[in-house]
Parts: structure tokens; C-alpha cells; sequence
């Protein structure tokens, strides 16, 4: 996957895009603006770690934290939402996981990670689970993310 493609097809399609990050630590954010123009299309790039900021910062309800957990299809999808929503933008990202080496469960191992993208014509919300350690955790994660990215830029 290469990232000029991504970034092309935003400011060819005249699309803005915010991420709020939780896994990836801001990773996403800085490969988008890496870009020169990076401007014309990225608006706003938040990296809520904590359960406290998911709630304060990008309005998860602390009720859906505590029955779903921060790493979960439905936090994640509220992210992307949310994110969008805050900073009006035509798409919204939000990743939550967990990198480890700790941190895992039985029902969520180490490398879990929860993608979602947030658009009027595209609602795409995946599940994956990364081999590796955190820093290749991340950078897949980060890389599958633009890979969705791409694939619903391309609908």
C-alpha cells in the first residue's frame, strides 16, 4: 500500500479526514500529514489514550467503556463518529486496541485491534489480530488503516 495513493485520491475526491487514535499513539496522523498539502485534506488528528480522554475529549460514554470495554467495535465506531463529528470533516477514523507486551486477555489477546471509518457513503468497522511486538502491532495497524482508508476512498 502506498501512502501517495491515499493521499491523492483525498485531495482528488476533495475529501477532509480526522482520526482520533488510541493504539497507534498518533502514528496515523503522522503518516497522513507527512505528505506536502497534507493541509488540503487533514483537519484534526487527536490521540485519546486513556479512558478518561475517550470520554472527556471524544464524548464516549463512560456506560459504554464499562460494558464493551475501550477495545471494542463499539468504542471504536464512536471514535470514528465522533471525531467527524467534532472536527466536520468528511470522513472520521478511530483505532483502539491493545499493543502489548501486556495488557491482553483470553477474549482480547495482545495485537486485537478494532479499525473504523466513519462516512456518509461508507461505514466500514473491522476486527484484526497482529502477530509481532508493539511496535509492528502498531505499524500494521497504522498501515491497515490506510489500506481501509483507501479501499473506501475508492467507492
Amino acid at each position: 500500500m502506498r501512502l501517495k495513493e491515499v493521499t491523492q485520491l483525498l485531495k482528488a475526491k476533495n475529501k477532509t479526514i480526522a482520526v482520533a487514535e488510541s493504539l497507534t499513539g498518533g502514528l496515523i496522523s503522522k503518516l497522513l500529514t507527512d505528505i506536502a498539502g497534507s493541509s488540503q485534506y487533514f483537519i484534526l488528528g487527536l490521540v485519546a489514550y486513556s479512558n478518561v480522554s475517550k470520554n472527556k475529549l471524544l464524548s464516549i460514554p463512560k456506560s459504554l467503556i464499562e460494558k464493551y470495554g475501550a477495545v471494542s467495535r463499539q468504542v471504536a465506531q464512536k471514535m470514528a463518529a465522533n471525531i467527524r463529528k467534532m472536527a466536520k470533516t468528511d470522513l472520521g477514523i478511530g483505532i483502539t486496541g491493545i499493543a502489548g507486551p501486556s495488557g491482553g486477555s483470553k477474549e482480547k489477546p495482545v495485537g486485537t485491534v478494532y479499525i473504523a471509518i466513519d462516512c456518509p457513503h461508507c461505514h466500514t468497522l473491522k476486527k484484526f489480530h497482529f502477530k509481532g511486538k508493539r511496535i509492528l502491532i502498531r505499524k500494521k495497524a497504522a498501515l491497515q488503516t490506510l489500506k481501509l482508508l483507501k479501499q473506501c476512498l475508492k467507492k
